[in-house]
């Protein structure tokens, strides 16, 4: 079968080569799965340059969320369509992967494969955010950055399906124009604008209430200065490459709240939430409150480069890579 393969570490480009590779073998609580559609992620290009928290061993195929068909193994009816995260060292960008049937979720109906792919992290890792971290409230206003990217344009949509009021932070005109589409009630483009006094113009002086930040560096250190009395700040990344030092007197004095969130930790300490969770995104998508932004359906031969163009943040939404 087809994979992509990583030899050596280095960004996405230079080390993903589209390889022949034997078909892997499910293991006990393992499923063989078709992938029929693989979603890119930001950790895929980490994953490539050695700088992921997971690191496999060499070589190892990235891919770390799919959608596809059961073919085999424990748990699961063959034929049915699941969304799981592959198991590494043998990632989703591959014609074939495995599984592991105790954290594979049935694939929502009202979603084609590519977005139902993208349902997953991102929208887990909003929904875990938002709701179990920061407790956001309708009503309430949601700072997002990177609002046009794949794990901000989940976030927006989940705040407004939340009835929130939501401030969206991109950089440049055309994610502007996406963060808008996506409903955002106002929009900044932090290359043009003064972020800090937009968002305190917006709130009437009080600030966001809730700031959702998978960036880090200057997006954090902006948006402290304009967090509202009892704010929250939730840390989901730092695509940005610059981790802050959050200064904890300025916390104190300010009355606000510093969340970190690391998703991957809820599967191993409360799946039963996880699966919670992937109930209530299953419900939000077939009423239509959400839906997945798939900008790009790539071919399998163009993995490499739509990897490396997620890195430098050139893409909107969701790039999702079919296989077949």
């Amino acid at each position: 079968m087809k994979a992509w393969r990583v030899h050596e570490n280095g960004e996405p480009g230079k080390v993903m080569r589209l390889e022949d590779v034997p078909e892997p073998v499910p293991g006990p609580g393992e499923l063989l799965v078709r992938v029929t559609a693989a979603n890119v992620n930001f950790p895929d290009a980490l994953l490539c340059m050695g700088r992921y928290q997971v690191q496999p061993p060499l070589p190892f195929t990235p891919g770390v969320e799919v959608c596809g068909e059961v073919l085999a193994g424990e748990g699961a009816e063959a034929g049915s369509r699941v969304i799981a995260q592959p198991v590494l060292p043998g990632g989703g960008f591959a014609e074939r992967a495995v599984v592991s049937a105790a954290t594979a979720l049935p694939a929502p109906a009202a979603l084609d494969d590519a977005e139902a792919a993208a349902l997953h992290i991102g929208y887990q890792t909003g929904w875990f955010g938002l709701h179990r971290r920061a407790r956001l409230q309708a009503g309430e206003t949601l700072l997002v950055h990177a609002a046009a990217g794949g794990v901000g344009s989940a976030a927006v949509q989940l705040g407004k399906a939340a009835g929130a009021t939501v401030i969206g932070v991109v950089g440049g005109p055309e994610k502007a124009r996406v963060a808008r589409e996506l409903g955002c009630d106002l929009v900044i483009d932090r290359r043009t604008e003064d972020l800090v006094a937009a968002v305190k113009e917006a709130t009437g002086g009080r600030g966001a209430d809730v700031v959702y930040d998978p960036v880090g560096g200057d997006a954090y250190a902006k948006s402290v200065k304009c967090i509202a009395f009892e704010g929250r700040v939730v840390v989901v990344g730092f695509a940005s490459g610059a981790v802050p030092t959050p200064g904890l007197n300025h916390a104190l004095v300010k009355n606000y709240s510093v969340l970190g969130l690391h998703w991957g930790l809820y599967q191993r300490h409360d799946p039963a939430a996880v699966r919670d969770c992937h109930t209530e995104l299953t419900a939000l998508a077939e009423r239509g409150a959400v839906r997945p932004l798939v900008s790009e359906r790539v071919p399998m031969d163009a993995a490499g480069d739509a990897v490396q163009r997620v890195y430098e943040g050139t893409t909107t939404g969701r790039v999702v890579v079919l296989p077949a």
